[in-house]
C-alpha cells in the first residue's frame, strides 16, 4: 500500500506571489509573518512584497524576523509570544527552510502544551490542529514549504530534532522564482545540494514508491542541468524556476517516502555547530550513498543516467560508482567544501554525533541497517 500526501494548493511559477494576499484572507484576519533580518531588512524585497500583498488583500500583520539559520526552540518561544500578544490567526512564513520550520513551530507550541523536544520529536505525535500555515519560497532547497516535517534545534542538548506529522503540512506554498533572483551563490549551491540530497535519498529510501520515484527522478535531471547555470548566474530565471520544481518535487517525494542516514547525519552537524543545512548534505552525500551503494546499484545507475551520465557498457556496479563521482562533480563545480574539517568539525565530534544520528527519524529509512561503528566510519570518510 501507498498513500500520497501533499500540501492542498501549489503554486509555482513567475508572479505567483500575487497569490499570498487573498489565499491569506481565505484562512485567517491577522497574519504573523516569519521570517529573518536578512529578508525583513531589504528594501522592496520579498517581505516588503509580502507585506504590500496582504495590505491590498485588506490583512493586518504582525512580524518575527529573528529566526536564525537553524531555528532553535527558544525561537520558536519568541514567535509564539508576538502571535499571542498580537492576537494572530494565521501564519506566513517568508525565505526558506528556517522560517517555514520555525512557523511550523509556532503552530505546534501554540496548540500543544508541554515541550516540543521532549513532548513531540519523532513521527506523528501531534494530536490538534495548528494555525494554517501560508508558505512564501525564496530559496529552491529544503522543499519545506511542502513537507509535515519540522526541525528545530534544541538549544540545551544541542541536537536538530524532527516533529513528523500531517498537521504540520502547509496550506498553501509559493515558489516564485522572480524571489529567488540573485541570491548569493553560495546559498544558492547549497539549497541545490539539499534539494539533490532530497531526490537522492528518497528514490533509494525504503519506503520509496512509483510516484516518489518519478517526482526523485526529475527533480535530479533539474538539478543536475540547472544547478550549475544558477551558481554561476543568478539572475538566470529559467534556471531558478527549474531549480524551483526540483525543490518541490523532491520535497514532495521525501514528505511520502522519508529520507536517511545523510539527514540523520546532517542534523547532528546542524545541531552540534550550527553548520548550514545544505552544505552539511553536500559534504556527506557522497560518502554515504557510496556505503549504501551495494543495497540497490539498479537505483544507483538510474541516477546516474538521470544525471546525464553515459552507462553504456559499464557494469551495474561501475554505472552504479558513476553516480557517486557524478554527485562528488556538481558539488564540487558549485563550490562546496571538501570535508568536514574544513568547516571545524574535530575527530572527538564523531562517536557522540553517531549516537545521536541513530536515532533520528531519518535513519529508520536508509536502505541499509549501520551501526554506531559505520555511521563514525562515514563521517571519518567526509572529514
Amino acid at each position: 500500500m501507498a498513500d500520497f500526501l501533499s500540501p492542498s494548493v501549489n503554486f509555482i511559477g513567475k508572479g505567483t506571489l500575487a497569490e499570498i494576499g487573498p489565499r491569506t484572507k481565505m484562512f485567517g484576519t491577522k497574519a504573523l509573518i516569519v521570517t529573518d533580518k536578512v529578508l525583513s531588512g531589504l528594501p522592496g524585497g520579498p517581505v516588503d512584497q509580502v507585506k504590500k500583498h496582504l495590505e491590498t488583500a485588506g490583512i493586518p500583520y504582525a512580524i518575527y524576523n529573528e529566526v536564525p539559520p537553524n531555528p532553535r526552540d527558544t525561537s520558536v518561544a519568541e514567535g509564539k509570544k508576538i502571535y499571542q500578544a498580537e492576537k494572530c490567526d494565521v501564519l506566513v512564513s517568508v525565505g526558506g527552510g528556517s522560517p517555514h520550520d520555525c512557523a511550523k513551530g509556532i503552530g505546534i507550541a501554540m496548540t500543544h502544551p508541554g515541550d516540543l523536544y521532549a513532548d513531540y520529536a519523532g513521527i506523528e505525535k501531534l494530536t490538534n490542529a495548528l494555525p494554517p500555515i501560508l508558505c512564501v519560497n525564496t530559496t529552491a532547497g529544503t522543499g519545506s514549504e511542502v513537507t509535515r516535517h519540522c526541525v528545530i534545534t534544541n538549544t540545551k542538548q544541542k541536537v536538530k530534532f524532527v516533529i513528523v506529522s500531517w498537521r504540520n503540512l502547509p496550506m498553501v506554498s509559493i515558489n516564485d522564482p522572480e524571489l529567488m533572483l540573485a541570491k548569493p551563490a553560495g546559498l544558492t549551491a547549497a539549497t541545490g545540494m539539499d534539494a539533490l540530497t532530497h531526490a537522492v535519498e528518497c528514490y533509494i529510501t525504503l519506503a520509496a514508491n512509483h510516484i516518489t520515484d518519478a517526482l526523485s527522478l526529475k527533480a535530479i535531471r533539474l538539478i543536475s542541468d540547472n544547478l550549475r547555470r544558477a551558481v554561476a548566474y543568478g539572475e538566470d530565471l529559467e534556471a531558478r524556476e527549474a531549480m524551483a520544481y526540483a525543490s518541490v518535487m523532491a520535497g514532495m517525494a521525501f514528505n511520502n517516502a522519508g529520507l536517511g542516514y545523510v539527514h540523520a547525519m546532517a542534523h547532528q552537524l546542524g545541531g552540534l555547530l550550527d553548520m548550514a543545512h545544505g552544505v552539511a548534505n553536500a559534504v556527506l552525500l557522497p560518502h554515504v550513498e557510496r556505503w549504501n551503494l551495494m543495497v540497490n546499484p539498479k537505483k544507483f545507475a538510474d541516477i546516474a543516467v538521470a544525471m546525464g551520465e553515459n552507462i553504456d557498457g559499464l557494469g551495474m556496479m561501475e554505472a552504479a560508482e558513476t553516480a557517486i563521482k557524478a554527485i562528488e562533480r556538481l558539488s564540487k563545480d558549485v563550490g562546496i567544501p571538501s570535508g568536514l574539517a574544513s568547516l571545524g568539525v574535530k575527530e572527538s565530534d564523531l562517536e557522540p554525533m553517531a549516537v545521536t544520528a541513530l536515532q533520528d527519524g531519518n535513519a529508520g529509512c536508509n536502505p541499509r541497517k549501520g551501526n554506531q561503528d559505520d555511521i563514525v566510519a562515514m563521517f571519518k570518510a567526509a572529514m
